[in-house]
């Protein structure tokens, strides 16, 4: 049985709605995955989600700022969030979901950007960023005795050399410092992760899910950045058929700067 999944930074749910409703109808991922949906619990927009048969939906959220959704086809229990950093952010969610079978446990994340500057002495946003990778590092994708595990989000670090427009130019640019990208890469590492996006496309291959605002042609520049992950446990990833980059998104009327990522299983 097919089954799929989205992650996206949508950057304002109630904002670019339109648009996620134009991806919903065209593509149909049986769980859509949200970021950055800057909006409280009580606001969120559940009525046109659950009009498109997304009827299970749980959300984290607070007012102007961060925010993470799961809303789903499929029913979700067991959801829960918790506090990376320990600053009251709403940037993590997590939930169980059951296909042909199978016990999934689903983590949807907003990594903190870590602001301009990336000396945590001076700059308390990426400090919190690093201690945010460093409590990701004890999330295990094996934790739980007899269920398979999918991590997605943006993470808002680019890892390796080629995910990211030019290696050399952004080595001391926040989201691929290299106390970043070890750092993160030492979570998949420790917690036996298996980075999705990479699994056929070969690492020196350039692969972007983000364009900035400030580019006037975006597309012309191509400066990409891959900030946006789905990484699994080891017994998905040969029931992986592909992840699909949804770059055309980046053009649409009132775009987010991230684009759709979608994985496609065959459970």
């Amino acid at each position: 049985m097919s089954f799929s999944i989205t992650t996206w930074n949508i950057n304002s749910v109630r904002l670019r709605m339109p648009i996620v409703e134009k991806f919903l109808m065209k593509h149909q991922p049986d769980i859509l995955c949200l970021q950055e949906t800057k909006v409280p619990n009580e606001l969120f927009p559940l009525a046109p989600l659950r009009a498109m048969g997304y009827e299970h939906i749980i959300i984290h959220g607070q007012k102007g700022y961060h925010g993470v959704a799961i809303a789903s086809r499929i029913p979700l229990t067991e959801d829960h969030s918790f506090d990376y950093g320990s600053v009251g952010h709403a940037r993590h969610i997590s939930a169980i979901f059951e296909r042909s079978g199978r016990r999934v446990r689903l983590h949807n994340f907003y990594v903190p950007a870590g602001g301009d500057e990336p000396d945590p002495a001076i700059n308390p946003k990426f400090e919190h960023k690093l201690n945010f990778i460093e409590e990701m590092k004890l999330l295990k994708a094996e934790a739980e005795v007899n269920t398979s595990a999918i991590l997605v989000g943006d993470l808002n670090i680019a890892p390796l050399e080629h995910d990211v427009w030019s290696h050399k130019q952004l080595l001391k640019i926040v989201s691929h410092t290299p106390v970043e990208t070890e750092g993160l890469l030492e979570v998949i590492k420790r917690g036996a992760w298996l980075d999705l996006m990479r699994q056929h496309v070969p690492a020196n291959e350039k692969l972007y899910t983000w364009w900035s605002y400030r580019a006037k042609d975006w597309e012309a520049a191509d400066k990409g950045r891959r900030l946006d992950h789905i990484w699994s446990s080891s017994d998905l990833g040969p029931l992986l058929q592909r992840v699909d980059i949804l770059k055309e998104a980046r053009g649409w009327e009132k775009p987010s700067d991230h684009v759709p990522v979608t994985a496609y299983f065959n459970l």
